[in-house]
């Protein structure tokens, strides 16, 4: 495993154990280059997943894009990060065990909405934003309307 301080190739594992929800392989890494330590996990993949994207274009399903989406909506809100961990990892067995290796974008955000939506209402409503575009006031009004249960006023004017 290369060192992501230095760069070296040569690290050796000093610990390695099961992750919270036993579902990847914690190790502690030390670099021999230059003595700095980090952390590595290792996970079982059961397939090769391509996300494709609203233009067609197919790239490569990427776990830590999908970590990093979902804790900058969390940025800040008091949400465990083994918690966040169950999250994202129940988010890609799902997609996994949908059958297919070319998944829709679109599915990945909704799946992403609804695992926020049961954690924290704050972070559900800052990914829904940047997810559906929202451009004006309005559009919080009747994702918050959602949220509480109660439908947006149709007001005619």
């Amino acid at each position: 495993m290369k060192c992501p301080y230095c760069g070296n190739d040569d690290t050796q594992v000093k610990d390695s154990r099961p992750s919270e929800d036993n579902s990847a392989i914690r190790r502690r890494r030390h670099c021999t280059a230059c003595g700095m330590r980090f952390t590595t996990f290792e996970r079982v993949q059961l397939r090769e997943l391509m996300v494709v994207k609203k233009s067609n274009r197919r790239v490569p399903f990427d776990r830590d894009k999908l970590m990093r989406s979902v804790q900058i909506a969390l940025r800040k809100r008091p949400v465990e990060p083994e918690r966040i961990e169950r999250m994202v990892s129940g988010i890609v067995r799902r997609l996994e065990s949908m059958g297919e290796n070319d998944i829709a974008s679109d599915i990945i955000g909704k799946l992403v909405m609804e695992g926020l939506r049961g954690v924290d209402d704050v972070a559900y409503v800052r990914f829904a934003s940047v997810y559906k575009n929202f451009r004006e006031a309005k559009d919080f009004e009747a994702l918050l309307g959602e949220l509480s249960g109660d439908e947006p006023d149709m007001v005619e004017g």
